[in-house]
């Protein structure tokens, strides 16, 4: 029926559970009126199924969220938020090691804080194509000691960037208070419960495979279903495990196990994850389906990187996580101006 009116759906059965099916709707909120109207129509109508088709609706329609952290409260409303990449690796792919020292980690955090970032997003393992995995001893000693001294020395909302419970709650203990999953509560079982534990913001992220394998030809049926069936089963353990619905975020992933065209589909698409009912974040930055489009080396990504965030936002994305934190606040101001149909604060 959905696909009558031009829209999607994927059909998802959880895997410790037989009897339990979950079924995505993907589509404009035209469409799901659409779908409504056929609904009530039905001679024997499926058991609250029109008001499932509500909530979704109403979901599409949310515009304003409000994320509680340790440190208080970010909102979601007026413009959009920054989120400040940190790698404390030797290998990242966009900066290569230029941050992996202490202190120079430390002073391109307050760099970042500095030029208007929100939110201070501090990883310890690359997750780079192909990149290899690294112990939790290696990880805890590259990331904690930045996350202590910038904890105790300014005001911001740090995000670690791990797939591991352990590094997650010793980051949390020392100062951190967001977790950034990338494989979306898959690798770790322990890090839903953490995550409700220490009621934090929560990033659940789409990914296929994992980094060391995730570019090797990626394929999907149906992109855009597939991804957001991901992120509500992510949404449904995350939940189960007694998080608040209210500190989840969900993120599509650009460049995890997708090809250039799934990421430029996912950014033309993207306000259909609205249907989730939660804030998106989008990380694009530097990545190297723009380098394929533009044909530039990673340091050469700037204005292509500047068109991602513009039209991410206009899609729908309400936070957005970047290397290049001065220039892509303006792009975000000025897109959120435009959208608002009014002055956003001011750039001087």
């Amino acid at each position: 029926m959905m696909s009558s009116l031009g829209a999607y759906s994927a059909w998802g059965e959880r895997k410790e559970r037989t009897d339990d099916h979950s079924i995505i709707l993907l589509g404009t909120p035209f469409q799901f009126e659409a779908l409504q109207q056929q609904a009530a129509s039905f001679p024997s109508p499926l058991p609250g199924f029109a008001n499932l088709i509500q909530k979704t609706i109403e979901n599409c329609e949310k515009d304003a969220f409000t994320i509680s952290h340790p440190r208080g409260r970010l909102s979601l409303e007026e413009r959009t938020a920054i989120m400040g990449v940190l790698n404390v690796t030797p290998d990242s792919f966009s900066d290569g090691g230029k941050f992996f020292a202490s202190q120079e980690a430390l002073r391109h955090a307050e760099e970042m804080m500095a030029a208007g970032a929100d939110i201070i997003d501090i990883g310890g393992e690359s997750t780079r194509p192909g990149a290899e995995p690294v112990s939790l001893e290696e990880e805890l000693g590259r990331i904690i000691p930045v996350i202590k001294e910038l904890a105790e020395n300014s005001s911001a909302l740090i995000s670690v960037d791990t797939y591991k419970a352990e590094v997650a709650e010793a980051a949390l203990e020392t100062g951190a208070g967001m977790i950034n999953d990338i494989s979306g509560l898959r690798a770790d079982p322990d890090m839903p419960r953490l995550a409700a534990r220490s009621e934090v913001p929560l990033v659940i992220m789409h990914m296929q495979g994992s980094p060391r394998d995730m570019q090797i030809s990626p394929h999907y049926g149906d992109l855009m279903a597939e991804i957001a069936l991901f992120l509500r089963e992510g949404m449904e353990l995350a939940i189960e495990a007694g998080v608040d619905e209210q500190r989840i975020i969900i993120d599509p992933g650009i460049g995890f196990g997708k090809t250039l065209e799934h990421n430029l589909e996912i950014i033309e698409r993207l306000g259909e994850l609205r249907s989730l009912g939660r804030p998106i974040l989008i990380g694009t930055s530097r990545k190297s389906f723009i380098g394929k489009v533009l044909d530039r080396p990673v340091g050469e990504r700037l204005w292509g990187t500047a068109a991602t965030v513009a039209l991410s936002i206009a899609n729908g994305a309400k936070i957005i996580r970047v290397h290049d934190v001065d220039q892509m606040r303006q792009v975000a101001q000025m897109s959120d101006a435009v959208l608002k149909g009014k002055e956003v604060g001011n750039l001087e």
